[in-house]
């Protein structure tokens, strides 16, 4: 790790310091043989006696020069060179105590091996050039106390940083003046600094000079001192920091895997009875029971002291734990890491529980403990959340094939080629009343949405024979829009249309009738599905450069249906569509490029295409609006895809989507109204409306979704969430989910009969549960399985199984962050006070003075 010395020693204003009894170090390191380069021979001999003496005396009056690099030099390799760098820079470290202020500025700008910058080696901020003997009276009659720190470097690192010559310090310290003045609790406007750069053969450092023009000001803190350092090296180091962190980073990944694992194998060692701590059990429970007795906020802020040490020792406890203890190393080891660039000496380590960093820590604690004190509903919710993603990912992937070109937007490319023959039963056109229809169908700004009225218009141009009019009554029966749903008038319509299609087709082939009758195929509507046939009929139309096709046929070569999968003809597919502004291939483009299917990761197109696919089906959705469109655009906004994340905008959508029937925007709907902080009263009922119409259906490809809303269900009639408390309907709609194989759902029911709180305990039922939970995974219902017979209640161990998978993910929250310190920046707060000094000083000889 780089590191820098740096030592901030003082000379007091207006006094004269008596000096007699250090005289002979003085008089020694201005006689002494190493103030010029000694013969080659004898720097590698040993140290003399005089030098072993005098170091023993330095390190004796001046302890902190063991922290000097020329000391750690010295150490290894006791040689009269190694000697003669340590005193010389021991008692440079240390002139304060030894020298007078005329004579330190003088030494430090013509001393041996100092880089001159003219007649000497004395520069400040800007080119102009300083009269040594002016500054030097101006420092010896000064009335207010004078900094003198002494920074020093590695020869290996001031070669590596290009911080071996003078030019490269004079552009440095200027720009850091402002952060040193600060620190020195200076204003920058009367802020005066001088130094000069010695360029010893051993280690390369600067003398400064700083001081204040009004003798009032000014005062060095350790902590000023820290921070001074931490500026330093982060503008010293400012390339070599970017890899460090990333080693840091690399280290992190690191720590995260082990802390995962550690945690999993905690919790198993738990349940399988190696671990056993009575104490922290029994003040888990101790405290469970005073909290019982608390009012007000149940925070860490707002209790007792009394109760605060039981949250600390719990937290110390649980530190004890071999696998936590050894994050808490690890974590600690980077944050030292980077503190020892800039202090000198480490602080003392803290204990867990008063490492601020770790505060949540203890507000988990407390919020187990008065959980454990009510009926506990929280059954495995991050799992349970994780179902839910997977659900949504596959929802969005199952229907880009099928229906995600539902939008029927083809008009706008294909509508001057509209087919009609007066001689045809069928014919396709987008006549004024089709049109008018569609709006009534989907609502537009000027026309509002009515069912009944599209689904009128569309019967007189089904009855006409437009093959599009009746396709969409077909829709409106399968998805119930302002109707029953009914299956059977739906297949009917589909099959007409699918006839209807196939005559216009056969009368004059046409790559859109060719893409309807590939798209009814891959669907199964009115027509046995048939994935190869499809992918037939989408290579017709494809190979005519429509979009619609080619992005559908790269849906089939993906999942590898009706034709072998090939995700490199799928890329390809979808890349021709993309550009002709297809949003939904841009959509398929951007997962392939973010999990390097097909093509190598590329993190930068993968972006380029989630942005282009969330305008483009903006732009869709204006035009003539669409459920799955907008339930893509709500998916897209709720999970910050290709836009950033805006959860209002999210519920916009999908309650559009949802009032078109979208059974999937009813899901998303209900569970981002639950998962609202302040959710609207209404808004609740309305969830759990949504929730109640999902279990209903009858559809064996929304199994997954109805058995997940038959879980949530239950647990909003546990708590009396938006809905009035009922254990009756809870453990109804429990049993739904359960028996659908939903573990959470199974584990809720395993726990709820094992307590007996709410009903009569029973215990087999309890075991049936539990273990089919346990059989999918479940590591809670592991746990309770395992510790069923204990004389206390389970559910312990289920707070600790739960309280060690919250700490890995406070540890992981708290990894230091990957900053880019290497880069330069000004950030407001400096720029605003260097425009304060401008205008303070006016003119540019002073405000070089002063940068």
């Amino acid at each position: 790790m780089p590191r820098i010395v740096l030592k901030c020693p003082y000379l007091k204003g207006n006094t004269k310091k008596a000096v007699s009894h250090r005289s002979n170090l003085v008089t020694y390191m201005a006689t002494r043989s190493g103030v010029e380069k000694l013969p080659k021979p004898k720097t590698k001999m040993p140290s003399t006696l005089k030098q072993e003496d005098l170091i023993q005396q330095i390190i004796t009056e001046f302890p902190e020069s063991k922290q000097l690099f020329e000391y750690e030099d010295y150490m290894e390799d006791k040689s009269v060179e190694n000697a003669s760098e340590f005193i010389t820079m021991a008692l440079e470290q240390n002139m304060d105590e030894i020298g007078q202020r005329e004579n330190y500025v003088d030494y430090i700008a013509n001393r041996p091996r100092v880089e001159r910058r003219g007649a000497h080696g004395l520069f400040t901020a800007g080119d102009d050039e300083i009269v040594l003997s002016r500054i030097v009276d101006e420092v010896a009659n000064h009335l207010g106390n004078i900094w003198i720190p002494i920074i020093s470097l590695r020869r290996e690192d001031a070669i590596q940083t290009g911080f071996d010559n003078a030019d490269f310090w004079h552009n440095m310290l200027s720009y850091s003046a402002p952060e040193i003045a600060e620190a020195m609790k200076i204003p920058i406007q009367n802020f005066r600094w001088y130094a000069a750069f010695h360029n010893e053969s051993h280690h390369p450092h600067v003398h400064m000079v700083c001081y204040s023009t009004n003798p009032a000001e000014g005062f060095l803190t350790k902590k000023g001192i820290e921070k001074m350092k931490s500026g330093l090296v982060k503008n010293i180091f400012k390339h070599e920091m970017p890899m460090i962190y990333a080693e840091q980073s690399n280290r992190r990944d690191v720590l995260k895997k082990e802390s995962q694992e550690a945690i999993l194998k905690l919790i198993r060692e738990m349940k399988n009875g190696v671990i056993e701590n009575p104490k922290l059990e029994e003040l888990f429970l101790y405290l469970s029971d005073e909290l019982k007795q608390t009012a007000g906020k149940k925070v860490y802020g707002y209790l007792k002291s009394s109760l605060k040490s039981v949250v600390d020792e719990i937290v110390d406890e649980m530190s004890k734990a071999e696998q936590i203890g050894k994050a808490y190393d690890l974590w600690y080891e980077m944050r030292e890491e980077v503190l020892y660039s800039y202090l000198d000496e480490l602080p003392e380590r803290l204990p867990l529980s008063q490492q601020k960093e770790f505060k949540p820590i203890k507000n988990m604690i407390i919020s187990e403990a008065d959980k454990f004190n009510a009926i506990d509903y929280d059954f495995g919710e991050e799992g349970e959340n994780n179902v839910v993603r997977l659900f949504d990912d596959e929802h969005l992937n199952a229907t880009i094939m099928v229906d995600g070109t539902d939008n029927d937007i083809e008009m706008e490319n294909v509508a001057d080629e509209t087919r009609e023959n007066e001689s045809q039963a069928f014919y396709v056109d987008w006549t004024d009343d089709y049109k008018r229809a569609r709006d009534y169908l989907v609502g537009t700004e000027s026309i509002i949405q009515n069912f009944e009225t599209a689904r009128s218009i569309l019967g007189i141009e089904a009855q006409n024979g437009n093959v599009l009019a009746i396709y969409d009554l077909g829709r409106i029966f399968f998805s119930g829009l302002g109707v029953q749903k009914d299956s059977e008038i739906a297949n009917e319509y589909f099959r007409k249309a699918f006839i209807g299609f196939n005559e216009v087709e056969e009368k004059n082939a046409w790559k859109y009738t060719e893409y309807r009758i590939g798209k009814m195929l891959a669907a199964g509507l009115g027509v046995a599905q048939n994935h190869e046939m499809a992918a037939g009929w989408f290579m017709l139309s494809a190979d005519q450069n429509y979009k619609y096709a080619q992005y559908s046929l790269g849906a089939l070569y993906y999942q590898g249906q009706g034709v072998e999968k090939d995700y490199h003809k799928a890329l390809g597919l979808y890349q021709k569509a993309a550009q002709q502004n297809f949003p939904y291939a841009d959509f398929e483009l951007a997962k392939m490029y973010r999990d390097g299917i097909g093509t190598e990761i590329n993190d930068s197109k993968s972006s380029e295409h989630f942005k282009r696919a969330f305008e483009g089906f903006e732009i869709l959705e204006r035009i003539n609006p669409d459920d799955k469109i907008q339930y893509r655009l709500g998916w897209m906004l709720q999970n910050g895809i290709g836009v950033e994340k805006i959860s209002i905008r999210a519920k916009e959508y999908f309650k559009k989507s949802e009032s078109l029937g979208n059974v999937f925007a009813k899901f998303a709907l209900a569970k981002l109204i639950l998962k609202e902080e302040h959710p609207d009263k209404d808004e609740l009922l309305e969830a759990a409306e949504y929730l109640k119409s999902l279990i209903v259906i009858e559809d064996k490809d929304l199994v997954k979704m109805k058995e997940v809303a038959a879980y949530t269900l239950g647990k909003l009639y546990l708590e009396g969430r938006a809905v009035t408390k009922d254990i009756r309907l809870a453990l109804s709609y429990l049993n739904i989910s359960a028996e659908e194989g939903n573990q959470y759902a199974q584990f809720a029911l395993g726990k709820i009969y094992l307590l007996g709180k709410e009903v009569p305990k029973a215990k087999e039922m309890a075991i049936k549960w539990l273990t089919l939970s346990a059989e999918q995974g479940n590591e809670y219902a592991r746990a309770f399985l395992e510790n069923i017979n204990r004389y206390r209640d389970p559910s312990v161990v289920f707070c600790f199984s739960r309280m060690m998978n919250h700490m890995s993910k406070i540890f992981e929250d708290n990894m230091i962050s990957n900053r880019q310190e290497g880069v330069v920046k000004i950030d407001s707060k400096l720029l605003r006070k260097m425009r304060e000094k401008k205008r303070a000083l006016g003119f540019k000889q002073e405000v070089n003075q002063c940068l």
